[in-house]
């Protein structure tokens, strides 16, 4: 790791804050580029065997069938299991036009934090800068015409979330879901909706296989490589174009899952795995992050979109 350090450290420059600056570096190739990939690429040997292995489904989604490691349940005692304090979210109109949509869930425990309104909820990290800069790439790179400004939140079950087909869920680790909420995902994502998982750390594979089998039985997590439809749909994505987002431990990864696991038929959710794809995104306007880890996060972000709607 001291490799990546350094080799971040010699990267210099960032997004400017002016919209125009945000696109103009889309696709800059900095000299430092090639020397961070390279230190960054990991090989799809062992590792990835061992981890497939661990994705199988174990007989029925119950809580005892998926153990949450200790270290997870030690951090959950340093937050509050009950309501959190009321929040107010102000949703845009229905028009027709694209709209990033997020998920809101209850967490398993939350805590005060440096999120919007003051609190740890963990689906409303990153927001909304991250919507609002996303959206603001996709404006001016394709013909999508996307809501400015920001996205909505909506609980699953919801009524108004049906009307949005994309929708985006951030640390997965606390993500609950009461029966209607299981429901009302499975409808959404069999009727046509598409889901992106994102900002999850390794350990929170567990609950995320836990609430996938619950919504769609028997499915299966399938690692995606770079020859799959979802990263040419606008961009060309590359395996070098998959590195660290925000994590740098444990090998970043992204997964799929099909339509009756058949790869032959519809992408339903996708997952950014030891990634935070979304942090990139808010922060891309900064000056913290080197450009390409941000050029990548909106490559990726842009071509999920894309296919999303074209698929």
């Amino acid at each position: 790791m001291r490799r990546v350090r350094e080799a971040l450290r010699n990267i210099s420059g960032a997004l400017p804050a002016r919209r125009s600056g945000v696109v103009a570096t889309i696709g800059l190739l900095l000299v430092a580029g090639g020397t961070l990939a390279a230190t960054l690429q990991s090989s799809a040997g062992a590792e990835v065997a061992a981890l497939t292995a661990t994705l199988q489904p174990r007989g029925e989604a119950t809580s005892e069938a998926f153990e949450i490691p200790q270290r997870w349940g030690r951090s959950r005692r340093r937050g509050f299991t009950d309501e959190h304090p009321d929040i107010d979210i102000q949703n845009m109109d229905y028009n027709g036009r694209f709209t990033f949509n997020r998920i809101r869930y209850r967490p398993s425990y939350w805590r005060w934090g440096p999120y919007a309104w003051g609190l740890d909820l963990f689906w409303n990290h990153d927001y909304p800068r991250a919507e609002q800069n996303l959206m603001l790439m996709l404006d001016e790179l394709t013909l999508i015409e996307p809501n400015l400004g920001g996205g909505n939140v909506y609980q699953i079950d919801d009524p108004d979330f049906f009307k949005y087909p994309w929708a985006y869920l951030s640390e997965p680790g606390t993500w609950t879901m009461t029966d209607d909420e299981v429901e009302g995902l499975r409808n959404y994502l069999l009727k046509g909706g598409f889901l992106v998982v994102d900002d999850m750390r390794s350990e929170q594979m567990y609950v995320l296989r836990e609430n996938l089998q619950r919504t769609l039985p028997g499915a299966r997590l399938e690692i995606l490589d770079t020859t799959h439809p979802i990263f040419h749909a606008f961009f060309d994505i590359t395996q070098q174009d998959i590195m660290y987002q925000a994590y740098t431990y444990g090998m970043p990864v992204i997964f799929g899952v099909y339509e009756d696991n058949d790869p032959s038929k519809r992408l339903l959710v996708v997952v950014n795995y030891n990634q935070d794809v979304g942090d990139s995104w808010e922060w891309s306007n900064t000056g913290y992050l080197p450009i390409e880890l941000s050029n990548n996060a909106y490559k990726l972000g842009i071509n999920y979109v894309v296919y999303a709607m074209t698929h």
